[in-house]
C-alpha cells in the first residue's frame, strides 16, 4: 500500500475503530486515541512532500489497480503539484480539529472525533482520485461525515443548516453524475480524468458539460449566488466543524474546477470566462460588503470566506500562471486563515456562549495574549504583507491586472473591504471599553489554546514571508495546465466542429 493509500485510509480505520471502541477507552483515552490518530494520519502525509518531485507535471506516487472492471472503474490515484499541498493542509487542519474539540465536546467525543478521522481520509481521497467514479465518491461521502457533525453537535438550527448544507451540494452533484456518464460514453468507456483530458468535444458539448460540473463545483466553492447554505452551515457547526468546512471543504469545488472544467473543457472554458470573472467579482465586491453589516462573528467571517474563494476562482479564469498559481496559493493560505478566525470565535462563545459581536467590548484587557493572535488572524484575513493572506490574493491581483487593467481594480478593492470588516470586527470585539460585565471575568488562553492558535499563527507568518516552498512543487503542473487551456481542443479539428 502506497503513501496515498494509507493517507486515505488510515484516519478512516482508525476512525471506525474509535466509533466502535471509543465508549470502552473513557473520554480521555477516546481523546488521546483521537489525536494520535490525527497525527498518524499526517505523518503518512510527510513522505508524499519529501518525495515529490517539483519539476515534473506528471502525476507521482501513482496507483492503478481494477476496481469494477465489467465498467472499466480502476482504483486510480495520483498527485500533480496541483493537489499535493491539499493532501497535507487535509491532514494538518484535522489535527487541530481533534485538538479544539479537547476539552470543549463532552456528549459523546468518540463519536465526534470519529466523524472528523473519517473525513479526513475521505477529502484526501477527492484530492488524489483519477478515476471520475471514485472522485464522485469520495466527493459525495464528504457530505455524510459533516452532516452527522452538524446535525449533532450543532447549535439550536442544527438540522436546519445541515439539510439546507447537504441538499444544496446533493443537489448540484446530480448534474456532474450526468456529465460524468457522458464522458464515460464519449471517451470509449473510460473513467479516467486523465484520458477525459485528450478528448476533443465539440464546443455545444463542452459548454453544457461545463454548466453541469458548475453546478456541482459552485455550490461546494461557494460562489454567489448559491452561497446562501454556508452562513447557516457556519453558525450552527461546532467550532471544530466551521473549522473543516472553511478550511478543507470549500477547496474541494475549487479543486474540481482544476481537474474538470479547465482540464477537460478548456474552450468553453474560455468561453464562459467571462461568466466566471463576473461572479467572482460580486463574490469579492458585494459579499464581502455584506460581510461589514453581520452581528454574528460566524457569519461575518463565513461571508468572508465567500469573498476569499472569490478571489481563487478570479485567478483560475484569467488564464496566465501568475492568477492561477495565485489562485491555489489563495486556497492553502484561507485554509490557515480561516481557521485561525473560527478557533478565536470559539475561544470566545466557550467562554460567554454567545458570538453577537454586539455582547463583547474590551476583550484585550482580559484576554491579551488571545488578543494578540486574533490581531494576527484579522490582519493577515485582509490581505496584511507578510502574512499567507497577502500571497495569494496578491498574485490573483497581479494575474487579473495583466488579463485586464479594470479587472484587477475591481478585485484590489477586495483589500479595502477585506480591512473593513476585519478590523472593524476586531475593534468592537477586543478594543475599547468593557460593556459585558462578563468580559472581565473571561480568563486567558490555556496551553492547549495556546498550542493550536501557535501552530496556525506559525504557518500564517511562515507561508507570508516565505512562500516559495509552497509555490515551487505546484509551478510545473500550473505551467502544464495554462498551455493544455491556452493550446484548447477545437483547433485541432476547425471552429466548425
Amino acid at each position: 500500500m502506497s503513501y496515498l493509500s494509507l493517507s486515505i485510509f488510515l484516519p478512516i480505520v482508525l476512525g471506525g475503530v474509535l466509533a466502535l471502541f471509543g465508549r470502552y477507552l473513557g473520554q480521555g483515552g477516546a481523546r488521546w486515541f483521537a489525536l494520535l490518530a490525527a497525527i498518524a494520519g499526517f505523518i503518512v502525509t510527510i513522505p508524499i512532500y519529501t518525495g515529490f518531485d517539483g519539476s515534473s507535471a506528471a502525476m507521482q506516487f501513482v496507483e492503478n489497480i481494477p476496481w469494477v472492471t465489467r465498467f472499466n472503474i480502476n482504483y486510480h490515484l495520483g498527485v500533480d503539484g496541483i493537489s499535493l499541498w491539499f493532501v497535507l493542509l487535509t491532514a494538518f487542519i484535522t489535527i487541530i480539529a481533534i485538538l479544539s474539540a479537547w476539552e470543549v465536546i463532552t456528549d459523546r467525543f468518540h463519536l465526534y472525533a470519529a466523524a472528523f478521522l473519517i473525513l479526513s481520509g475521505i477529502m484526501i481521497g477527492v484530492f488524489v482520485a483519477l478515476d471520475a467514479v471514485l472522485f464522485y465518491i469520495f466527493f459525495e461521502a464528504t457530505l455524510i461525515p459533516m452532516y452527522l457533525i452538524i446535525g449533532i453537535w450543532g447549535g439550536q438550527n442544527r438540522i436546519y443548516a445541515a439539510f439546507k448544507f447537504f441538499l444544496y451540494t446533493l443537489a448540484g452533484s446530480f448534474l456532474m453524475l450526468l456529465a460524468i456518464l457522458f464522458l464515460f460514453f464519449k471517451s470509449g468507456y473510460s473513467f479516467s480524468i486523465l484520458d477525459w483530458q485528450q478528448l476533443i468535444i465539440p464546443m455545444g458539448a463542452q459548454k453544457v458539460l461545463f454548466f453541469a460540473f458548475l453546478a456541482a463545483f459552485a455550490v461546494k466553492i461557494p460562489m454567489w449566488p448559491v452561497h446562501t447554505w454556508l452562513p447557516d452551515a457556519h453558525v450552527q457547526a461546532p467550532t471544530a466543524g466551521s473549522v473543516v468546512l472553511a478550511a478543507i471543504m470549500l477547496k474541494l469545488g475549487a479543486y474540481g474546477l482544476l481537474r474538470f472544467n479547465l482540464p477537460i473543457l478548456p474552450d468553453a472554458s474560455k468561453d464562459l470566462a467571462w461568466l466566471m470573472i463576473a461572479l467572482s467579482l460580486v463574490a469579492v465586491v458585494y459579499v464581502g460588503l455584506v460581510a461589514i453589516v453581520q452581528k454574528d462573528m460566524k457569519k461575518l467571517v463565513a461571508y468572508s470566506s465567500v469573498a476569499h474563494m472569490g478571489f481563487v476562482t478570479l485567478g483560475f479564469f484569467v488564464f496566465n500562471k501568475l492568477g492561477l498559481s495565485g489562485g491555489i496559493v489563495q486556497m492553502i493560505a484561507h485554509g490557515f486563515v480561516s481557521a485561525g478566525m473560527f478557533l478565536c470565535i470559539g475561544v470566545l462563545y466557550d467562554r460567554l456562549h454567545t458570538r453577537e459581536i454586539a455582547d463583547y467590548s474590551g476583550v484585550i484587557q482580559s484576554m491579551p495574549k488571545f488578543a494578540a493572535f486574533a490581531l494576527l488572524f484579522a490582519m493577515a484575513n485582509c490581505g496584511l504583507p507578510a502574512t499567507a493572506g497577502f500571497v495569494g490574493e496578491w498574485m490573483v491581483i497581479l494575474g487579473a491586472v495583466k488579463f485586464d487593467f479594470w479587472i484587477g481594480v475591481v478585485a484590489a478593492s477586495a483589500l479595502i473591504w477585506g480591512a473593513a470588516y476585519s478590523l472593524w470586527l476586531y475593534k468592537r470585539v477586543y478594543l475599547g471599553p468593557v460593556t459585558n460585565p462578563k468580559v472581565h471575568l473571561m480568563s486567558d488562553i490555556n496551553a492547549r489554546e495556546m498550542l493550536i492558535l501557535s501552530l496556525l499563527a506559525a504557518a500564517t507568518i511562515y507561508m507570508g514571508v516565505h512562500p516559495k516552498p509552497f509555490t515551487d512543487p505546484m509551478e510545473a503542473s500550473v505551467q502544464q495546465l495554462i498551455e493544455h487551456v491556452g493550446q484548447g481542443k477545437l483547433a485541432l479539428i476547425g471552429n466548425n466542429s
